[in-house]
């Protein structure tokens, strides 16, 4: 049999997305994949994904809402890695993938380098240049999204497409704890939430990412995007439906099953 290793663990989730078929959980097969060992595996799925050609572009939050973290049995959120191949161009549909959802998310984009550790959500959201609705198309590769927290993290978080809103707003126009929004599929609400649904406030979230990070000696660079976190549940995105994040002062972003 041949042994796991993280190049291994890496290997068969990018094979999973390249293929676009789903698995059972690594932990099941390799009991050893603790979360430091799954963040390992997940900086080599990034290397594969360099290596191929795409650009680190900036990093996502997952399981920032204390529902998300209680349903988990975990009491932090945890982090992954944005690349220039998940851009998903406005209007554009989503690609096919394996089961697609999508969550409406609080994007930063730096103006200036953020390290931890000893990072406050103040001191994050000064690093700020601007504030964008945004969507996030997460799409497990671990069948009917069943996994364990080291099988997300070495997955990526998860990440698969985004959409960026046009429209940047300074960070100190905004009490962001309070920025509202409406989700709708086809229409029709679904689901509503204030930026306070990410860890009471998105700053809190960044400077979360940015300690996590500092401590494994990576630097969030001016220019990249962070993808807070979802204020909502996500919801299955599928073929030809519309689903729409309707924020207050952020404008509204669309975006459409391929």
């Amino acid at each position: 049999m041949t042994q796991w290793t993280v190049e291994r663990v890496a290997g068969e989730l990018l094979a999973r997305e390249h293929d676009r078929r789903d698995g059972g959980r690594l932990v099941d097969d390799w009991p050893e994949l603790d979360l430091a060992t799954a963040y390992e595996a997940q900086d080599v799925l990034l290397r594969k994904k360099i290596d191929a050609g795409e650009r680190v572009v900036g990093v996502k939050l997952g399981l920032t809402s204390r529902a998300k973290q209680e349903r988990m049995g975990v009491h932090s959120p945890i982090t992954g890695w944005l690349t220039d191949g998940m851009v998903l161009p406005a209007g554009a549909p989503v690609p096919p993938l394996i089961h697609p959802r999508v969550e409406p998310e609080i994007v930063f984009v730096l103006g200036k380098p953020l390290r931890g550790p000893g990072i406050t959500g103040p001191v994050a959201l000064d690093a700020v240049a601007s504030v964008h609705a945004g969507f996030e198309v997460i799409d497990s590769r671990y069948t009917d999204f069943r996994f364990t927290l080291p099988d997300v993290v070495a997955d990526n978080a998860s990440a698969a497409r985004f959409v960026v809103g046009a429209t940047g707003v300074p960070p100190t126009a905004l009490d962001l704890r309070l920025e509202a929004c409406v989700l709708s599929v086809q229409g029709e609400p679904v689901d509503s939430a204030t930026g306070a649904a990410v860890q009471g406030h998105p700053a809190e979230a960044l400077a979360l990412a940015a300690n996590d990070l500092g401590r494994r000696g990576i630097t969030l660079e001016a220019g990249w995007l962070v993808l807070t976190g979802g204020l909502t549940d996500a919801v299955p995105l599928r073929p030809k439906e519309t689903v729409t994040a309707e924020f207050r002062h952020l404008g509204t972003v669309y975006i459409e099953g391929g």
